[in-house]
């Protein structure tokens, strides 16, 4: 007679229920999944909910991961785990940890209300054009340059240091006064409380540590980014790329939608500022050493909102060593006598990386592509004449632009 086994019982899914931004929120099979746990994890706010409930605590602290070999211990022993995450789990929220760390089939999603969507309901305003962007924990704001750059409302979620006010200095830094701010504190709550500044007038106040930040564009750009920008409303009589050579060379970078661009020796911006056409998620920093032009930089951005392009003040070689490893390296000058900046932006260029220089004169090609080829890169070289048509006697001219070489590199 063969001894009879017990099959053993099936392990509950983990149940990761989005509870809004209160209780009411949820929906009613929700309560009845929260009813019979054994086991709640929930930041303290949400776990405060549920004091008088028997299940087991857990609460969401760093390190995420001691969290998560606590929901794996417990579902190992076939407890039921349910996860309390504000708004919406997979909208800035533990659900995508959670699936990355337990496995699609070892978890069920229980879709909640986000901050975002009751912000638009108090507001009156459409939400599914809106990206949001999460500051939450985060140091980097490219993703929020880049957004305001594009659309006319972004909903930004904070925390305690990058505070509405926070956020508000920074926009101003950037130049990008153009922006109004929602500040919606405590939704839901019976503090709520929404109100409309300016970004000057929320640079100074405090606000409840629960809100969300919706900013919207007051004043359309006066000169809409895109590529082929003209000179005369760059800069009127100064130093520029022209654009058959902007063009071009931008094309010889083959930018991508995110990374870190350097553009040296920066002139008015006019190349920096038609990359963030282009790099949609990307870090671009104009370096300039002029003071006159730098400020002509500072007002292009203003004008264009290209927030994401980030003016550094300085000579070249002496900013490069605070600036971050680039993906791309422009320069539009510079190397006519100083091979110097050449050698340092090489050795900071990740491999991979492609940097392009113009040059116009015979010598500074030689040098700088000499000293490329001593490096084994891959190199190659453009010379773009162009003529440009002018009027005469009722008719037309061209006019021919100085010839420009186009040196590009790639670095293994």
């Amino acid at each position: 007679m063969q001894e009879a086994h017990a099959t053993p019982s099936p392990q509950p899914p983990v149940e990761i229920i989005g509870a809004g931004l209160t209780e009411g929120h949820m929906c009613r099979h929700v309560y009845d999944v929260v009813r019979k746990a054994n086991v709640l994890v929930g930041g303290r706010r949400m776990l405060a909910r549920y004091l008088g409930h028997p299940a087991q605590k857990i609460e969401i602290v760093s390190p995420l991961s001691a969290v998560i070999e606590a929901i794996e211990r417990n579902q190992s022993l076939s407890l039921h785990v349910v996860v309390l995450a504000d708004g919406d789990p997979l909208f800035f929220g533990i659900g995508r940890r959670l699936v990355e760390a337990l496995g699609a089939d070892k978890v069920r999603i229980h879709p909640g209300i986000t901050a975002l969507q009751a912000a638009a309901a108090r507001l009156k305003i459409a939400w599914e054009d809106i990206p949001a962007v999460s500051l939450h924990g985060r140091s980097d704001w490219i993703p929020l340059f880049a957004a305001l750059s594009r659309r006319p409302r972004v909903a930004v979620y904070t925390d305690a240091t990058n505070t509405p006010a926070a956020i508000a200095r920074r926009l101003l830094e950037r130049g990008a006064e153009a922006f109004g701010m929602h500040v919606l504190e405590n939704l839901h709550e019976p503090d709520e409380r929404v109100g409309r500044y300016t970004l000057t007038e929320a640079a100074s106040l405090d606000f409840a540590p629960l809100n969300l930040v919706i900013l919207e564009c007051e004043r359309a750009p006066e000169l809409p980014l895109r590529l082929g920008l003209p000179e005369e409303s760059l800069s009127p009589g100064g130093l520029i790329t022209k654009a058959p050579v902007r063009a071009a060379s931008l094309a010889a970078l083959s930018l991508p939608a995110d990374g870190t661009l350097w553009d040296l020796g920066a002139g008015s911006g006019a190349v920096s500022i038609e990359a963030a056409v282009l790099m949609e998620r990307g870090r671009i920093l104009a370096v300039e050493r002029d003071a006159g032009r730098m400020e002509r930089i500072r007002e292009n951005i203003r004008r264009t909102h290209a927030f994401s392009v980030e003016p550094v003040q300085g000579d070249m070689t002496e900013a490069m060593a605070s600036l971050p490893d680039p993906d791309r390296v422009f320069f539009g000058g510079g190397l006519s006598r100083d091979t110097r900046p050449l050698e340092l932006a090489c050795a900071r260029l990740v491999s991979g990386g492609i940097l392009v220089a113009n040059l116009v004169l015979l010598d500074g090609l030689s040098r700088a592509k000499a000293y490329l080829d001593s490096l084994g890169w891959e190199t190659d070289v453009t010379q773009l004449s162009c003529c440009r048509s002018k009027p005469l006697a009722g008719d037309m001219r061209l006019e021919g632009l100085n010839p420009v070489f186009i040196l590009r590199g790639v670095k293994p």
